[in-house]
């Protein structure tokens, strides 16, 4: 039953590339055996940097079960995640990741990460895009009052 939810991300990159779509990216979020969230790449037709396949596909299993952490699903990728979707991976807290071409085989296409996994590997004074901390202070205000919210949602 694995092999159906890889080929059907699989699919759905391959079908992303020939529709002009977006890049050769396809993913699925699967619960006890069922797709609840599948999606291709849509950076380029939506103008939006993270509308990556897992992304997307994340967002629509949580839209589908009215929930924000997806603790018991798995995501079947069409390639190893990038830093930013491997980032939303864990926020969700998925239980599995499955992935077919490797991070190695992205980059061969034009699709390297290796510079922002070195980018987070560095100190925030060295990194390529300046990071300057402000108004510390004033932020903390927003902070304390989660702090000390009685009926906040933890996440």
């Amino acid at each position: 039953m694995y092999n159906l939810f890889m080929e059907r991300a699989i699919r759905l990159s391959i079908d992303n590339v020939q529709s002009g779509s977006g890049g050769p990216f396809g993913a699925v979020v699967v619960k006890e055996g069922a797709i609840i969230g599948e999606a291709s790449n849509q950076v380029t037709s939506t103008n939006d940097p993270t509308a990556h396949a897992e992304i997307l596909a994340i967002r629509g299993a949580c839209s589908k079960l009215a929930v924000f952490e997806l603790e018991g699903c798995e995501i079947y990728s069409s390639c190893e995640p990038c830093p930013m979707c491997l980032g939303a991976i864990y926020w969700a807290r998925l239980t599995r990741v499955y992935f077919a071409n490797a991070a190695a085989d992205a980059a061969k296409i034009g699709f390297d990460d290796s510079l922002i996994y070195r980018e987070l590997a560095q100190p925030i004074s060295q990194r390529k895009i300046p990071m300057i901390q402000m108004m510390r202070e004033e932020a903390l205000a927003a902070f304390r009052s989660w702090e000390n919210k009685p009926d906040k949602i933890v996440y």
